[in-house]
């Protein structure tokens, strides 16, 4: 059947992929411990008590109807008070932008801001940058990173591409990797934009970054989490953020997503998505309101969050650098942020107990999951090189007291290898 150029073109999602792979194992028995999707166990990781309890509160009190396109205006000044509170930013409630999560925010940012053939500029590893681009009818401009730097971009590397460019996406924590920008790094990349854009003469679309934020909340070892308008000031008019409660909240499933930067960019997007109609239920932006406005509840709820998480990524980091320290071709980046840690497996060329040698990326991580039990996301899902030896793990399913047979299930993999 024919369909449009670009829904023929559009990749499907390896992460989708792989999950069939791991549900094809658990079907035939295999125990599987799963941590590639970037989503909580509820068992483990439940929504804040007042959240779920306001939510519920406004059903049965009948917030069932449209609401507002732009998000309910009480969320909207709930969240510019959080956001000035918590980060210092003052923008106003005319600023902000509610929508089902940040998926649609990212997806309505990239379309009022990039025009067919425009460039788009993203590091890889990222999270779906490649998708929205090609959405848009952009020009990828994708930047493979380096694990020295975080895997985060560095202004040198973003330099010689800024010139014709309209977007830069990036995100801080970063998925895939959990790691953030250091405050000299994110300083550079502002400069650059600032200088690019004081090139650019009357007229002129100017350069502008998309700045997702959603998991700032969650940083850990002391790690402190930076944003380009509190750094520069004058990105303002050049930076739209991308925010909400999916991650912070382990409320992924609750669609409360909001945008915010500035205000004619804000309502293109507005517009945009009143089309779409992606807006977030009005029950649930009801509950979020009361929710933001209970600090105590909310500070309460973070700080066991955060220390949930940490405890789970730093006993996966401990772990894997054990089995380094013993010899194992294995490493892992020391978490900063998000719900992940970036793990490494060298083991191109070695050879498993039956025989088989792995001669590919795709071998380690099929042996890894059949001898080990363990499902990892490769990097190449996020727009990687397919023989990169770097991997995702998420932690947002982990039970602490399985992660000790997890980690002797995945030595003794190892050990078997010749």
């Amino acid at each position: 059947m024919l369909v449009s150029r670009k829904a023929a073109q559009l990749v499907g999602s390896e992460i989708i992929k792989l999950a069939g792979e791991i549900n094809a194992l658990k079907a035939q028995g295999a125990e599987i411990y799963n941590l590639t999707i970037g989503d909580f166990d509820p068992s483990v990781f439940p929504i804040p008590k007042g959240l779920e309890d306001g939510i519920v509160n406004a059903y049965r009190n009948g917030k069932t109807n449209y609401p507002p396109s732009n998000g309910l205006p009480e969320l909207r000044e709930a969240v510019s008070g959080y956001i000035h509170k918590r980060l210092g930013l003052d923008y106003q409630p005319n600023e902000f932008l509610i929508a089902g999560g940040a998926r649609p925010l990212i997806f309505a940012a990239y379309q009022a801001l990039v025009d067919p053939e425009d460039k788009v500029i993203f590091p890889i590893p990222s999270w779906n940058n490649n998708h929205y681009t090609h959405l848009s009818d952009g020009v990828k401009v994708a930047l493979e990173t380096r694990p020295e730097d975080g895997f985060m971009p560095t202004a040198e590397l973003l330099a010689p591409h800024v010139k014709d460019a309209t977007l830069i996406a990036v995100c801080s924590p970063l998925n895939p990797t959990g790691t953030v920008f250091t405050k000299e790094q994110l300083e550079s990349i502002c400069d650059l934009i600032l200088e690019e854009n004081a090139r650019r003469g009357e007229g002129e679309k100017p350069l502008y970054l998309l700045f997702d934020q959603i998991y700032w909340q969650l940083t850990y070892q002391g790690t402190v989490h930076h944003d380009p308008v509190s750094l520069r000031p004058e990105m303002r008019p050049y930076t739209v953020y991308i925010d909400g409660i999916s991650k912070c909240f382990a409320a992924t499933g609750v669609r409360v997503g909001w945008g915010f930067g500035p205000a004619e960019i804000i309502g293109r997007m507005k517009s945009i998505l009143g089309h779409v109609g992606a807006w977030s239920p009005r029950a649930e932006q009801t509950a979020t309101v009361d929710f933001l406005n209970d600090t105590e509840a909310v500070d309460t709820f973070m700080t066991e969050m955060r220390a949930k998480a940490e405890t789970r990524l730093m006993g996966f980091h401990n772990g894997i650098q054990a089995m380094k320290e013993k010899g194992h071709m294995v490493d892992s980046i020391s978490p900063k942020g998000a719900i992940y840690l970036t793990i490494r497996f060298d083991l191109v060329g070695k050879t498993a107990p039956d025989g088989i040698v792995l001669a590919t990326n795709a071998h380690v991580q099929k042996y890894i999951l059949e001898a080990a039990g363990l499902a990892v996301v490769p990097f190449y899902a996020f727009g990687g090189q397919r023989e990169q030896p770097w991997y995702r793990l998420s932690i947002g399913t982990a039970k602490v007291e399985e992660m000790p047979t997890l980690l002797k299930k995945l030595e003794n993999a190892l050990e078997q290898l010749q």
